[in-house]
């Protein structure tokens, strides 16, 4: 199993002003079901929680600038769960101990991304964290949610199993110029071998969307050392993938289908569904 994971919440998060011009964007509450109840949590909580479930200990958060409450809402603070139970929070307390306690467990690192110069260049960043493992990468803006994380269990050991480069998660959209696509062969219903990555396409090549979940072998690094700006003027993962793809290392892609979910925080309208979905699927009683 995979013990290190990359977090990427560097982004300025301009398309979700005002708002985030003190709060970051990753730190959006959504709807979550727990055995003590139903809570709001800042979806890189529920980011991090959903790795810690499947073994990650090593968490390597990439920020920017203005995002220093990232790190002061994953310190601990003993003195609130004391409050919260002097008042009688008793199911808030446990849940905030329960996060506490995962954080305690883990070794987190915080790199900071100075300017915005892309999703590829904060990942580039975290090469001297990830060392010559394979790791994980999310981004802190989208939140997949499967049945017991049987996706993201699927992503790993399809990863491990096949003994790939780099295991994409891809989804079937309506727009794919909104996205990096990619195009392949089917080996089965979920499995594409990758032969071709487009950041944002003027002509879209599939519907076939990348999704900021991968698993990669640190070559991946290579890839990104040898990309010049691209979409955007800025260093783009897609593109370095596409190298990977290009050097004929081994890249495919889990499709995410039936009962998978995205909840994406990024925009106001994506932001809306994802409070939707989350609510309706937490089974929430307004009684």
């Amino acid at each position: 199993m995979l013990k290190k994971a990359v977090i990427t919440s560097a982004g300025l998060g301009t398309r979700l002003l005002p708002y985030t011009k003190e709060i970051p964007k990753e730190m959006l509450p959504i709807f979550c079901k727990t055995p003590r109840g139903i809570f709001l949590k800042p979806a890189l909580q529920l980011i991090f929680e959903q790795l810690y479930s499947i073994g990650v200990r090593e968490f390597c958060f990439i920020i920017g600038r203005g995002k220093r409450v990232i790190e002061d809402y994953f310190t601990p603070d003993s003195s609130f769960i004391k409050y919260l139970k002097e008042k009688n929070k008793s199911g808030v307390a446990e849940e905030l101990e329960e996060f506490y306690s995962q954080v305690e467990n883990s070794t987190l690192v915080w790199i900071n991304q100075s300017e915005p110069r892309g999703f590829g260049d904060a990942v580039r960043l975290s090469e001297p964290f990830v060392g010559n493992n394979d790791f994980l990468l999310a981004a802190g803006d989208n939140y997949i949610v499967s049945p017991n994380n049987d996706y993201l269990k699927k992503l790993v050991n399809t990863h491990i199993n096949m003994e790939n480069h780099a295991t994409l998660s891809v989804f079937k959209v309506d727009n794919p110029k909104n996205f990096g696509v990619i195009i392949g062969e089917r080996l089965n219903s979920d499995i594409i071998y990758v032969e071709k990555t487009v950041e944002k396409p003027r002509v879209p090549i599939s519907n076939l969307a990348l999704i900021s979940l991968h698993v990669f072998h640190p070559v991946i690094f290579e890839a990104l050392k040898s990309i010049k700006p691209g979409y955007a003027g800025e260093y783009q993962l897609t593109d370095a993938i596409q190298k990977l793809v290009e050097w004929k290392y081994k890249v495919y892609a889990l499709e995410m289908k039936g009962n998978v979910f995205r909840l994406d925080i990024g925009t106001p309208r994506s932001y809306w569904h994802a409070i939707e979905h989350s609510y309706s699927s937490s089974g929430h009683d307004e009684n």
